[in-house]
């Protein structure tokens, strides 16, 4: 016996062993596509990136109007359909971004899921067999050790009945009690003996369809979860490089373009159109005589005057280019108005349009109950035996005067939420674009011409951003009270870290900047508390822009290293 019950032991030990390398190993598999998703996400990003950064040297150097006569210069023209191609090339790569997101991170995260929910009950069921077997072998036991019991009780019984038998001096009574002792002895260690054997070979049936049919259909369960786990690594990994390799027909045609736009280049023809534009066909002129100095010395004069008028015009155009702006929005100091003036007109819209809809819901079930009390009445009516119907009468008439209230109420919400959308200006269609992301970057600023309309539309001079739909439940931070403040005349402020946009800002109103998603820029001014970064592009363009819409980094000499969002 002792040597069975080793042998069962050694086999539990072995199999706990087992599950647990088991267990090891198919977390490892499932951090393994987790770290591959992780790389995938971010190759998409460094795409993100490069196509963005991409498109912004396009659009620097793309012609300005004032540069039009650029276009008739053969070396001109090639260089902005390198610009276009250029343009077309980063769009690929935003094509691969885009790919690798919906093929390969998106199934991914959702079959690492599904994966972590398989291997969870796989798992489970192993454990709970593996409990289940071992809670049988320590009854077993305790059936083995109370037969050994029972068997040595009897023999003692036994040993003490003829120990008296043989005594002379014990009393017949005495003999007879010890025989029925032990005789009642020799019977339990008999039962003991059958409930063990009737046990031992319960559990032996459990062994062999422990050991043979469960722990080895979980065992390959657990191994098919394993291999469709490879397979499933192998086939993104194909889609990895498939996802590059489609894109590179058409990045083949973006460069054969530059360079067909190269090739398109003619030095003759162009140094002909500067010889057409710039000869003036006046006659050389003569000898200068000694009596004509002076008006050399008028001439001259007259040039540096020139000079300094061209000067003096592009100090006078600098100059006007230098215009002070103020912040145009205030802070509301004042506790919260009924009518919710406070908001900018959408916020104010959807906090009036929430207030109806939950009166609306009172209202109801006020009508409810009130059905039902009717309902009621008129069976008190009909069986006076039921109640006394003039009992609703005094909670209808409560009922009736709530509905009038909350009604009124109503009415009172509904006429400032029409006030709201009728100040409210018209949202126009979203422009079409060929990128989710960065089609925006790509086109011309709003203006701020309606900014005093923009403020007017609420009492205390809030304004709201027209947001695209990814976030229009996003709610911008109260707009605070600054100071004016010019950006020509002051110095350029240090950068003190940089910001990455997690949504995009549209900024029409003055002060504000647009970000698109996923834009890096440079902090110039850390968020005072009022919900608003200052932030900079480039040299010409700086703005404030939500600090909820941005994710910062500030350098860790600027007020210690922090991050927030």
């Amino acid at each position: 016996m002792d040597i069975f019950k080793g042998e069962t032991m050694l086999k539990v030990q072995q199999l706990r062993d087992q599950f647990d390398n088991l267990e090891k190993h198919t977390q490892w598999g499932i951090d393994f596509v987790e770290k591959y998703t992780k790389f995938v996400k971010e190759r998409s990003e460094i795409e993100l990136n490069y196509a963005r950064q991409i498109r912004n040297l396009s659009k620097k150097y793309q012609p300005k109007k004032k540069d039009e006569d650029e276009n008739k210069y053969t070396w001109c023209r090639s260089f902005h359909s390198t610009l276009n191609e250029m343009n077309d090339y980063a769009g690929q790569h935003e094509v691969i971004a885009e790919n690798m997101t919906s093929q390969i991170i998106a199934d991914l995260t959702r079959y690492t899921q599904e994966l972590k929910s398989e291997r969870k009950a796989y798992f489970h069921d192993g454990r709970k067999a593996q409990q289940q077997i071992e809670s049988s072998w320590k009854q077993l036991e305790a059936c083995k050790r109370k037969f050994e019991r029972e068997c040595k009780e009897a023999d003692r019984a036994q040993q003490y009945f003829e120990k008296l038998d043989a005594d002379i001096n014990v009393t017949k009574a005495d003999v007879e009690k010890a025989r029925q002792q032990a005789q009642m002895r020799h019977q339990m260690a008999t039962d003991s003996k059958n409930e063990y054997s009737s046990y031992l070979q319960r559990f032996n049936q459990e062994q062999n369809e422990h050991y043979y049919t469960i722990i080895p259909s979980v065992f390959q369960k657990i191994q098919l979860m394993e291999e469709k786990r490879i397979e499933r690594i192998g086939e993104s990994l194909k889609t990895y490089a498939e996802v590059d390799r489609q894109i590179l027909p058409i990045i083949g045609k973006c460069l054969d373009g530059m360079t067909q736009s190269a090739e398109s280049i003619e030095p003759k023809t162009d140094s002909s159109q500067v010889i057409e534009s710039y000869k003036s066909g006046f006659e050389p002129p003569g000898d200068v005589e000694f009596e004509d100095y002076g008006q050399a010395m008028k001439r001259t004069v007259s040039e540096t005057s020139l000079t300094n008028s061209r000067s003096d015009s592009k100090v006078d155009r600098s100059s006007k280019g230098k215009t002070k702006t103020l912040w145009p929005f205030k802070k509301n100091k004042g506790s919260t108005p009924e009518d919710f003036s406070h908001l900018p007109p959408e916020q104010r819209r959807k906090k009036l349009q929430a207030k109806i809809d939950d009166i609306n819901k009172d209202i109801q079930k006020e009508m409810d109950q009130r059905d039902a009390l009717t309902k009621m009445k008129e069976v008190y009516v009909k069986n006076p035996q039921m109640g006394d119907p003039n009992s609703v009468d005094p909670r209808l008439a409560e009922i009736a005067n709530n509905i009038d209230k909350l009604q009124m109420e109503a009415q009172k919400f509904e006429g400032w939420l029409a006030e709201v959308e009728g100040r409210m200006p018209v949202k126009s269609d979203p422009p079409k674009r060929t990128s989710v992301l960065f089609e925006t970057q790509n086109s011309t600023p709003p203006t701020n011409n309606n900014c005093a309309q923009d403020r007017e539309s609420s009492p205390d001079g809030s304004y709201t951003e027209e947001q695209s739909s990814e976030v229009q439940n996003k709610v911008q931070p109260e707009p605070p009270e600054f100071d004016e403040f010019d950006d020509a005349d002051e110095d350029m402020l240090p950068t003190i870290g940089t910001c990455k946009a997690i949504y995009p800002f549209e900024g029409h109103n003055e002060g504000t900047i647009a970000v698109t998603e996923g834009e890096l820029l440079y902090v110039i001014e850390e968020d005072k508390g009022d919900g608003w970064t200052r932030v900079r592009r480039n040299e010409e363009e700086e703005g404030y822009v939500p600090t909820s819409y941005v994710e910062v980094f500030l350098d860790s000499s600027a007020k210690g290293a922090i991050t927030y969002i």
